[in-house]
C-alpha cells in the first residue's frame, strides 16, 4: 500500500503537483487540484500540460474511488464533452455541451447513456437520457437549468444527478463557466 502511495504521489509530482509528508491528501500544483468536502470526501481534479483534458476522481470518506469524468476542452477552456466513469472504470455515460454563438454561454448539456444506446425510431439517431437546458439573465447570470429527462419515470436527477457542467473553473477559481 505504501508502494501505491508514493507511486501516486511521484505520478501527480510528474504533473506539476507539489507533495509533502502529510501525502496524497496534501497534493495540489498547477496541474493538480483537491476539494475536500465536508462529509469527508473529495474530489481530484487533473488538468493535461495544454488544458485541453479535465479529469476529475471523486473518491469517498474512506478513499474509495467513486466516480471519474473525463472532460475534453476547446481553446478557451470550455468543456466540450465528457464521459463518466464508475470506480470501476466502468463507462456509464458521455455528455455534450453546446454553446451560444454570440457570446459562448452554455446553453445546453446533453447526457447519452454509454451502457444502452436509445435511437429514437423517427430519426435515427441516438436520445439523450436528460437535457439540461440554460437561460441567462439581462446580466449574463446563469439560471438553474430546465432538466429534461427522455427515460419514463425519472426525474433528471434520479438518471445521474445534477448537472455535469463546470460552474467552477478548479484551477482559477472563477464561476460561471
Amino acid at each position: 500500500m505504501k508502494f501505491l502511495r508514493i507511486l501516486a504521489i511521484s505520478i501527480l509530482c510528474v504533473l506539476g503537483a507539489k507533495a509533502d509528508d502529510a501525502g496524497f491528501d496534501a497534493v495540489d500544483g498547477p496541474n493538480v487540484r483537491v476539494m475536500r468536502h465536508d462529509d469527508g470526501s473529495r474530489t481530484v481534479f487533473t488538468r493535461s500540460p495544454d488544458n485541453r483534458t479535465l479529469t476529475k476522481k471523486t473518491f469517498t470518506a474512506n478513499g474509495a474511488m467513486y466516480l471519474v469524468t473525463i472532460y475534453r476542452m476547446d481553446a478557451h477552456g470550455n468543456p466540450t464533452g465528457c464521459k463518466i466513469y464508475d470506480g470501476q472504470k466502468n463507462e456509464m455515460f458521455k455528455t455534450s455541451y453546446g454553446y451560444r454563438k454570440s457570446d459562448g454561454q452554455l446553453v445546453e448539456e446533453r447526457m447519452f447513456d454509454s451502457r444502452v444506446k436509445r435511437i429514437d425510431p423517427n430519426t435515427g439517431k441516438e436520445m439523450p437520457v436528460r437535457r439540461f437546458i440554460y437561460t441567462y439573465d439581462a446580466l449574463g447570470n446563469r439560471s438553474a437549468p430546465i432538466a429534461i429527462t427522455l427515460i419514463p419515470g425519472k426525474t433528471a436527477e434520479e438518471v445521474y444527478g445534477g448537472p455535469t457542467a463546470l460552474d467552477v473553473d478548479p484551477f482559477s477559481g472563477s464561476q460561471g463557466r
